[in-house]
């Protein structure tokens, strides 16, 4: 079965309207807003348009066969903004180059077939949600930036992290943190919180002591006022041996959390050289 093409997306108004008259002026407000929203998106100047939507797209294989190419407009600007990316994810073309170098019929970008079973995948929960009463007084909407947050891979980003830890190394884990919080911080797309580095930081204590000592020390200047992120600090150096600075970590950690019991008992150990 075709899925409708007004609500797959996300992006697109309800099909459900007050009156025939506010439909067909919320119609011509949304192909407007999906042809804009598709430019934007691509970076590509109105003048460098040589193509247009056409009448009837081809090789149309989940949505309704019978789409027009200003409701696909719509669906793909959807897409575009749920995933973050531009029309050359999955379609075989170049970013920046105008439409009309294209071949959107073609099936040879492999991202095309994984977004049609995306699509499928996201028809079938729909089904799912429909049969759970409603927490609230609006059911919720199911569409691609529900899990994407505008990403192409919604994954988390501890798991983002650890990938690269065991591709690249911790080096490079840090590295991108900062440029995953410099591009994407404020856009919930990644939680970007004092646990995610604590917790990153003593998955890979025990292979890793020296790794996990740069994360740590990297939560301490995100987070300077937090007890916990001096204590985990301190915590590592007392764990290599090196009382001295464990110590002063711990003092400052108590500094920020007066009532950390487990500090105290760690200054205590220290102090009894135990």
């Amino acid at each position: 079965m075709a899925i409708r093409d007004d609500y797959v997306s996300g992006f697109l108004y309800s099909s459900s309207v007050e009156s025939p008259g506010i439909d067909a002026v919320r119609k011509s407000i949304g192909y407007l807003a999906s042809a804009f929203m598709v430019l934007l998106l691509l970076n590509l100047p109105l003048h460098a348009q040589s193509w247009s939507w056409p009448e009837k797209p081809e090789n149309i294989k989940v949505l309704s066969e019978e789409i027009t190419g200003r409701r696909l407009a719509g669906v793909m600007a959807g897409f575009t903004q749920g995933l973050g990316v531009h029309c050359s994810y999955c379609h075989v073309g170049v970013k920046g180059k105008g439409f009309s170098t294209y071949d959107f019929v073609s099936d040879e970008n492999p991202n095309k077939d994984r977004a049609r079973v995306m699509m499928r995948m996201v028809e079938d929960i729909k089904g799912h949600l429909q049969m759970i009463e409603p927490s609230g007084a609006i059911r919720v909407e199911l569409s691609c930036n529900t899990c994407h947050r505008g990403l192409s891979r919604p994954i988390s980003l501890r798991a983002q992290l650890d990938e690269t830890f065991r591709t690249d190394g911790i080096d490079a884990s840090i590295a991108q943190y900062s440029e995953l919080k410099e591009k994407y911080y404020g856009t919930g797309a990644y939680q970007f919180k004092e646990s995610l580095l604590n917790n990153f930081g003593y998955a890979i204590l025990s292979e890793n002591p020296e790794g996990a000592l740069k994360v740590f020390k990297l939560n301490t200047n995100e987070y300077p006022k937090s007890g916990n992120t001096w204590d985990s600090l301190a915590e590592t150096y007392m764990g290599k041996g090196d009382m001295k600075n464990a110590k002063k970590y711990y003092k400052k950690s108590l500094k920020f959390n007066p009532d950390s019991q487990h500090a105290r008992d760690m200054l205590k150990k220290i102090k009894e050289g135990k």
